[in-house]
């Protein structure tokens, strides 16, 4: 009540003050400007915590003219800021209903009132007022993030990619990058209903605005293995890290199905040795001890690990270490590596595994699209010795 009384005696005074001015004579003026009848019952009504009629006594003595516009905006504004939506909204549709505003006056209330319904979840009303901004070409610095954010959280990705084509940038990525990513949510799609001929037809528009999009990469290695062209999808995979080398354990476990059934495990081996130099985690590292299990058993992996973590310090890769060094140990040696597994798996217990580079949000499932600060293609693997 007290911060809303602060609020509003502003309001009130300035009410008094215009309605004085636009309807009292000369001589009853300094008489009747502070008290008059509809300036006292706007008092009344908030001392008395009926603030909804304080509110609406208050604007209707506030005369809408080209020097109070700005405070009928900036009062919705602020109440849109402490979280009373209907306030503002009902204070900017007063304002954008009002005869004889100037147009751009008008657009400035829209501008505001479509924030309102945006803050409020109602999204269509929303879209409405800045679709009708943008025709009119106001306010576009404003109106297009609002729009895209709308078409994003809706997922309506083809109205997303017109909104994002008027724009150079989307924050700070290129738009081109952000479009790309909204052909690949297009592509994921035609692919969840089967539909291979418009997923390729979208991931085509994807190489088209960003040539170097991994992610359209990775959606065609993963078509190209579902219709059994391991080939395929081993190159598609190779292009993938050499794109963006942060998606490496994304892709490990399907390029070593692939080799594995083309019978070409040396390549995968290769592969992993050219890679661990200059890939900053570990998955390489425990990609290619478990095929060194495979192939020379697990002391052999164990051996080899023990010599990578000398480089790279890791408790994924002492856990596996110690995962394959309990195969030929037993007694007291055995009840002791025990006690390591135990204390290394508390230790990767709910730990993330990925974290995006612009506002830090973390979890263990790669997001294309940060949960936090939805920007695209921001979440990568965390590097360090309890991570990657």
């Amino acid at each position: 009540m007290q911060d809303l009384l602060w609020l509003l005696l502003p309001l009130a005074a300035a009410a008094g003050w215009f309605s004085a001015r636009s309807s009292k004579g000369k001589a009853g003026r300094c008489a009747d400007s502070i008290l008059g009848p509809e300036y006292i019952k706007g008092l009344n009504y908030l001392l008395n915590e009926q603030q909804d009629k304080a509110i609406d006594v208050f604007i209707r003595m506030l005369e809408v003219n080209s020097d109070t516009v700005e405070t009928h905006l900036a009062l919705g504004n602020l109440f849109r800021k402490r979280g009373e939506v209907d306030r503002a909204i009902r204070i900017h549709q007063n304002l954008a209903a009002r005869p004889g505003l100037q147009d751009e006056q008008r657009m400035d209330a829209l501008l505001e009132l479509g924030q309102d319904y945006m803050k409020a979840g109602l999204f269509d009303r929303a879209e409405g007022l800045f679709r009708e901004l943008n025709d009119n070409n106001v306010h576009l610095s404003s109106v297009l993030p609002l729009l895209l954010d709308i078409y994003q959280q809706e997922k309506d990705w083809q109205n997303a990619i017109s909104i994002a084509g008027q724009m150079g940038f989307v924050g700070e990525q290129s738009a081109r990058a952000v479009i790309a990513q909204f052909c690949c949510e297009l592509a994921e799609n035609a692919r969840a209903t089967e539909d291979i001929d418009a997923a390729l037809k979208y991931l085509d528009e994807a190489g088209k605005y960003h040539p170097h999009c991994a992610r359209a990469r990775l959606i065609r290695a993963s078509i190209a293995r579902q219709q059994g062209d391991c080939e395929a999808a081993l190159k598609a995979y190779v292009q993938v890290v050499e794109m963006d080398i942060d998606l490496l354990p994304v892709v490990l476990d399907d390029m070593h199905a692939c080799h594995a059934e083309l019978g070409t495990l040396p390549a995968m081996i290769g592969f992993l040795r050219n890679t661990i130099p200059k890939y900053a985690g570990i998955s390489p590292v425990l990609k290619l001890a478990d095929i060194v299990a495979e192939e020379q058993g697990e002391q052999m992996a164990a051996a080899f690990i023990a010599g990578e973590l000398g480089l790279r310090p890791s408790v994924r890769g002492l856990s596996r270490f110690i995962d394959f060094s309990l195969a030929g140990s037993d007694g007291a040696a055995r009840e002791n590596l025990m006690i390591l597994k135990n204390m290394t798996d508390q230790l990767l217990e709910n730990k993330p595994v990925y974290a995006c580079a612009n506002c830090g949000f973390s979890g263990k499932t790669l997001h294309w699209n940060c949960p936090g600060c939805r920007q695209w293609n921001t979440i990568k693997p965390i590097h360090g010795v309890e991570a990657d």
